[in-house]
């Protein structure tokens, strides 16, 4: 879908995912589905502690990001915590994003697409493949049950409601892009929410006072001992402060996705020609001195002094860009993401590795597609 190029075949693929995934009624409907993922977030944060465990806040974040959205798109989980396969699956999409953005001379010289001196097709291939596997299965064995049984009861999931539309509409939606659009959205919105939470939880142990104030507007707006709901998020402006610097900071899409000019088209005295591809660097823009006061430091703060929204209309801050080609999933995204954090600390502090000062913790920054650290972020958490 991001690589499309407005027509109809777009807009048939948007329409779709806004009104069968990402609709507020839709998202109200599967709202125990993600309550259940997050409950089983806080069992493994809780079994590690008991275990004397450090938690990799990465791969847990990918499993639970991996599993509510599964859950969504096909009402199964796809990975469990501890496992060989999930670390397995989150290897290979974070290989099919490597891929996606690596340098290729292909793109400069197509003469040299049959020789792909890169192998970066023949990469490509085998990761897409990969998932494509994983994709097929479960859309057969949906396919086995809804012919097996007269009786069959649907469930209300994406996976649902595509198959429903293909069927209406053979020739316009067949298998292949019921495929195609799973992929995009599975591995789209695993990637980007896993790197978002991984870089929150990153800047909140470098800074225990700024963990200190989240927890306890918790503790104040939610209580102690009550968990977490999507209702809650609204009531929480310091920890979605906390969410906003993390966009500004650390924006996971650091490019966003390139946009292409229709027509020539003049900007602040520049000519941008006609099928030119346009990156915006946002990453820049969120380290910019003229547009943020000292840039360079994590602070929530300023996000409680100055209004500005993630919805696309202040270009201060566009973490889904903003326009036509918005993310389409930033109503799915901006419930998950504030949900896992608040999970992490509502009732657990925690520390960085033994031996490690918060301040010690690295930001190094490797860039691709989404924003990752260099090095995963593993540490100690305590039960309070």
């Amino acid at each position: 879908m991001a690589w499309l190029p407005i027509a109809n075949h777009w807009r048939i693929l948007r329409k779709i995912s806004k009104e069968q995934i990402f609709s507020v009624p839709r998202l109200e409907a599967s709202q125990g589905l993600r309550q259940e993922k997050l409950q089983k977030l806080f069992d493994y944060v809780h079994e590690c502690i008991v275990n004397h465990q450090l938690v990799d806040v990465g791969e847990a974040a990918f499993i639970t990001s991996l599993n509510l959205l599964s859950a969504t798109l096909f009402s199964v989980d796809c990975a469990q915590f501890n496992s060989d396969s999930s670390q397995e699956l989150k290897e290979t999409i974070r290989a099919m994003t490597k891929v996606v953005a690596s340098f290729n001379l292909v793109d400069y010289f197509p003469v040299l697409k049959s020789i792909d001196p890169q192998r970066v097709m023949h990469k490509s291939n085998i990761y897409y493949g990969q998932i494509y596997s994983i994709l097929d299965n479960i859309i057969n064995q949906r396919l086995r049950l809804r012919a097996e049984s007269s009786e069959h009861m649907e469930k209300n999931d994406f996976l649902e409601a595509l198959l429903d539309y293909s069927q209406s509409n053979p020739s316009e939606f067949p298998r292949d892009r019921i495929k195609h659009l799973l992929l995009d959205l599975f591995v789209g919105g695993t990637d980007t929410t896993t790197a978002t939470v991984e870089w929150v939880m990153t800047e909140l142990i470098r800074n225990p006072e700024i963990m200190a104030k989240a927890r306890n507007e918790l503790w104040d707006v939610v209580g102690r001992n009550n968990k977490v709901k999507e209702s809650d998020i609204s009531r929480l402006p310091y920890l979605q402060s906390v969410i906003k610097e993390t966009y500004r900071y650390h924006p996971t899409g650091p490019l966003l996705i390139p946009h292409k000019a229709e027509v020539d088209v003049e900007i602040n005295g520049y000519i941008v020609p006609k099928n030119s591809q346009i990156c915006v660097n946002i990453w820049a823009i969120g380290r910019d001195s003229n547009i943020w006061s000292n840039p360079d430091s994590f602070d929530p703060e300023r996000f409680l002094k100055r209004e500005i929204d993630i919805k696309g209309q202040d270009f201060d801050l566009i973490p889904f860009g903003s326009g036509k080609r918005m993310c389409p999933g930033f109503p799915l995204a901006t419930r998950t993401v504030p949900l896992m954090v608040a999970t992490m600390i509502h009732n657990f502090d925690w520390k960085p590795e033994k031996g490690m000062k918060p301040e010690e913790v690295d930001i190094i920054e490797n860039f691709g597609v989404a924003l990752q650290k260099a090095v995963p972020l593993k540490a100690i958490p305590i039960k309070i």
